[in-house]
């Protein structure tokens, strides 16, 4: 392949994300989109209609004619899906969390690397504006409270309502563990965790605290079941608090001088992060295409596996917090 070629990229699973990843490839200029799948033939037709792409029906057929595929499946099929692509050759950008198990999970990782390839996992919200700040303070961060609400997903026929194949840990608050891993930078020392299942067979609401070996502590609480949505990130560093409201896109940076305080606004919409992150994934593919060599993605399977980790760790704790006291659920 020249250098000078276009990404040949596919997606597989047109649902709410997967929808959105095909119509961005479209946007990017060193990218090509050559096609879109899905289980559902109607949804795949009708997300060809609207932005104007070839629809496969045969899965493998479309994989064989692609450089790389974002795989936006439910979560519990994300390991079925990306390791016979990976086996293919094909990189491989899957929606988070990377896999429903860390069996599945370590096994995808350690496909894309005997196959030199670049596995990215979906963790958008490490895109977004305030982030580019946070890493730069990484193992600066003493405190951080977390809350991410959200209305329960409408039903969709034949099919689980979306996110619900997993438990809130898994299907939203991974976002934001993936989030404190990265900001935190230290190992966890200990975590209480409690949660309850409320419309699903999993926990709807889960409430964590995480602390840390460098004394950082960190409370996070997610629902899929609130009444209204709700995102908002807190931190504190030893000279700085940054506040994070995804409901109204904005945030803010208040930092200690010599003068007193300082205020800076952040817009959390002056960018598209799913954007971005598909333009990481597509430019560390070409890369590594170009070398010979692995680039990885910002986020890479290494990071998506520490990540569905502390998940697993937290839904332990959870299962483990409700056997000690007897606490069952109808």
């Amino acid at each position: 392949m020249s250098t000078s070629e276009k990404l040949k990229v596919g997606v597989l699973g047109t649902g709410a994300l997967g929808r959105h990843h095909a119509r961005l490839y479209k946007m990017i200029e060193n990218a090509e989109l050559v096609g879109i799948f899905d289980v559902s033939e109607e949804n795949a037709r009708k997300v060809g209609e609207e932005f104007d792409i070839e629809v496969y029906t045969d899965m493998m057929e479309l994989v064989d004619k692609c450089d790389a595929m974002s795989v936006a499946v439910p979560a519990h099929f994300h390991h079925q899906v990306t390791i016979p692509v990976l086996k293919k050759g094909v990189h491989v950008l899957v929606e988070k969390p990377i896999a429903a198990t860390v069996s599945e999970a370590e096994e995808m990782v350690a496909v894309a690397a005997e196959q030199n390839l670049v596995l990215g996992v979906g963790h958008v919200e490490r895109f977004n504006p305030a982030m580019d700040f946070l890493e730069q303070h990484a193992m600066e961060t003493r405190f951080a409270e977390v809350h991410r609400l959200a209305t329960y997903p409408p039903a969709r026929p034949g099919q689980h309502r979306r996110g619900t194949e997993v438990s809130v840990v898994l299907d939203l608050m991974i976002h934001d563990l993936d989030l404190i891993l990265t900001m935190f930078g230290s190992e966890i020392e200990r975590v209480d965790a409690v949660g309850i299942p409320v419309m699903s067979d999993t926990e709807d609401i889960a409430s964590v605290r995480i602390k840390f070996k460098n004394g950082g502590v960190a409370n996070l609480t997610a629902s899929r079941v609130s009444l209204e949505p709700q995102r908002r990130f807190r931190v504190f560093l030893p000279d700085c608090y940054v506040s994070m409201d995804y409901g109204n896109h904005t945030g803010m940076a208040v930092r200690k001088t010599k003068v007193g305080l300082a205020k800076k606004d952040i817009s959390l919409s002056e960018k598209n992060a799913l954007e971005h992150e598909l333009r990481n994934f597509v430019d560390a593919v070409i890369q590594t295409r170009d070398s010979g060599s692995l680039v990885k993605a910002k986020v890479c399977g290494d990071q998506g596996l520490r990540a569905l980790k502390l998940a697993v760790q937290v839904s332990d704790e959870i299962q483990s917090y409700n056997d000690r006291y007897d606490i069952k659920f109808a």
